[in-house]
């Protein structure tokens, strides 16, 4: 008897075999099966991340390959990315280096 009040309660068309069979499949796709929706999700999240480090790198790669042509050929260009760089000066130059605030902060959480 208690049985059949619990079956009596459920709506008729959730007890609809077909409905029921539907309703399981969906909820197997979403959650249970090991290509589950969420885990599709999750995969297309990541590899939309990949795509736009894999541009962001490309373009990179672009611009130091420039900049190396560039240093390469042009002895110039090559003293002024040295001085600026690595702070290298002529024999009879003095060098001052001058920081801006929030440089100046970055270099002392650096040292401390």
């Amino acid at each position: 008897m208690l049985k059949l009040r619990f079956i009596d309660k459920i709506p008729p068309s959730l007890r609809n075999k077909y409905i029921l069979t539907i309703f399981i499949f969906f909820a197997w796709v979403v959650f249970l099966d090991s290509n589950n929706l969420i885990a599709r999700y999750k995969d297309m999240r990541e590899l939309r991340s990949l795509k736009n480090d894999k541009e962001y790198f490309t373009n990179k790669i672009e611009v130091d390959s420039r900049k190396l042509r560039e240093l390469k050929t042009d002895n110039q260009s090559l003293e002024k990315f040295a001085r600026e760089q690595y702070l290298m000066k002529k024999a009879d130059e003095d060098l001052y280096i001058v920081l801006t605030p929030s440089e100046d902060r970055k270099i002392r959480r650096r040292n401390n």
